[in-house]
């Protein structure tokens, strides 16, 4: 009987090719920034742990609207980066050759919120809530604004020409914040400086 030995071979994995790109996006028209406020989470969580309910307290637009914003890390306005990554591979439905799941996986977004340039605005919108009750929603609103990007990205899967093209691709067709491109709007749009 012959016996059989188990002849290991190495495991070769094959060299990523990981680089480093920093892109500027501008926007083209106004960002609309609604983060869940402190106020909105525990009134989810409550409702969650069925505890019950208190009465509704009065509008305070400046809180309404201080609660909207992303706050820096580092000072200043930010932006989920998360966001922008989304918009960019949501865009692969609009560019030749690039699938999302090709997309989501060949590049990154370094850090959770994109220092936004700019300076926001009170803005007041009328809005449907449950069953079609109007509303009112204070949120900012950054008429002019610009954010730079650091991405790192697999060279083998992507390249820094195809990244560029699918934000800029992502600021015309889907956009980010809220009534962007994507959801029938037209706020959040922007393009990559070239």
């Amino acid at each position: 009987m012959a016996s059989k030995e188990k002849i290991e071979e190495p495991i070769v994995l094959p060299k990523l090719n990981i680089q480093e790109m920093r892109i500027t996006l501008i926007g083209d028209s106004p960002l609309i920034c609604h983060a869940w406020s402190e106020k909105a989470k525990k009134q989810i969580l409550d409702k969650q742990q069925k505890k019950a309910r208190q009465a509704r307290a009065a509008k305070d637009p400046q809180r309404d609207f201080e609660e909207s914003l992303y706050r820096h890390p580092e000072g200043g306005y930010g932006f989920p980066a998360v966001a922008f990554k989304a918009a960019a591979v949501d865009a692969c439905s609009h560019v030749e050759g690039i699938t999302k799941v090709q997309a989501r996986g060949a590049f990154h977004i370094v850090g959770e919120l994109a220092r936004l340039d700019g300076e926001p605005r009170m803005r007041a919108d009328m809005v449907r809530v449950g069953l079609g009750t109007a509303d009112i929603r204070i949120r900012a609103e950054f008429p002019a604004w610009s954010t730079t990007l650091d991405i790192r990205y697999n060279g083998n899967v992507l390249s820094m020409e195809q990244i560029a093209n699918l934000f800029n691709t992502a600021g015309f067709a889907v956009g980010v914040g809220e009534w962007r491109p994507q959801k029938d709007g037209s706020y959040g749009m922007f393009h990559a400086e070239a």
